[in-house]
């Protein structure tokens, strides 16, 4: 058994970025101190998730990379000699927004870095407004702790990016999450959506033979326009092997520090017998590039 200690904050932000940067810091200090060799952080785990509006001051918040908060995780990284994957608003460019993942080695340095590219645009996720897609495609990050498959939230309902960063050897697939209710859907409609972002995520671990981990924010957050009511984000982070099984799933409401461990030696024993990889029919999937099939 090849065992990976993986750590995990499921935080409630604030609008303190300060005091939420602060919490971060000794989180991950306490996961390391547990045994964490790898450590995942919620997207856009700095600030409250201002996309609820269309606001160009928010612009503000944006840090390039290397930049603050990756030199700050670095010196945590290189402390307790754990593996970082956080998630940054980025400024590449005067006018140029990415929203961001980075793998944060355990010497410090900057493994790799992924930026977003399934970008949503719905009311409270106006998402388009402030992040340009991706241009980094869909490649796994090398690090001392294995290939990782970053992807970021709404990445997380496409099987096609799972798949690129499968049979590019990833070893888990990673999406550092922001999603929650909205207040006017019904109690059942509710339980459906989150149902469903559990569902189609450990498929992904199934179709794929890989473990998932997903780390969503929890609490509520204010609109500050008012037009709607806010998010109440769902939490329900969760950790699923490569069967889809769940290894562990965090609380809807409440904050949690957790550490679990993975076998990535189970990847390979679940592949050969079920060899999906295998049995693609390669010659057969040239329309999968079409926008629809008329």
């Amino acid at each position: 058994m090849k065992e990976l200690r993986i750590g995990f904050l499921q935080l409630h932000n604030t609008a303190d970025s300060r005091r939420n940067i602060i919490h971060l810091a000794e989180g991950i200090a306490d996961l390391a101190q547990r045994g964490a060799q790898l450590v995942i952080l919620q997207e856009l785990h700095n600030t409250l998730y201002f996309c609820q509006t269309e606001n160009v001051d928010n612009f503000d918040l944006a840090e390039t990379i290397p930049g603050p908060t990756t030199h700050m995780f670095g010196e945590i990284a290189r402390q307790y000699g754990v593996v970082i994957v956080a998630s940054l608003f980025e400024k590449r460019a005067p006018g140029l927004y990415h929203n961001t993942a980075v793998v944060i080695e355990k010497d410090g340095s900057i493994a790799g870095k992924y930026r977003k590219m399934h970008i949503p645009d719905d009311p409270a996720y106006y998402e388009k407004f402030y992040f340009t897609p991706g241009d980094l495609g869909f490649h796994p990050i090398n690090s001392s702790v294995g290939r990782l498959g970053v992807l970021v939230c709404w990445d997380q309902w496409y099987p096609e990016a799972a798949r690129l960063m499968a049979l590019q050897g990833a070893d888990i697939l990673i999406y550092p999450t922001a999603i929650g209710y909205e207040s006017s859907d019904t109690k059942e409609e509710q339980e459906r959506q989150r149902n469903a972002w559990m569902t189609v995520q450990r498929g992904h671990a199934v179709a794929n033979g890989i473990p998932v981990i997903a780390v969503n924010r929890v609490g509520y957050e204010p609109d500050p326009s008012q037009q709607t009511n806010g998010i109440q984000f769902w939490g329900s982070s969760f950790i699923a092997g490569p069967q889809g099984e769940l290894l562990y799933q965090a609380s809807r409401d409440e904050e949690e520090a957790v550490v679990a461990d993975i076998d990535l030696e189970r990847s390979e024993r679940v592949r050969r017998w079920w060899p999906f990889l295998r049995d693609r029919r390669i010659d057969e999937y040239a329309d999968i590039t079409k926008r629809f099939i008329d």
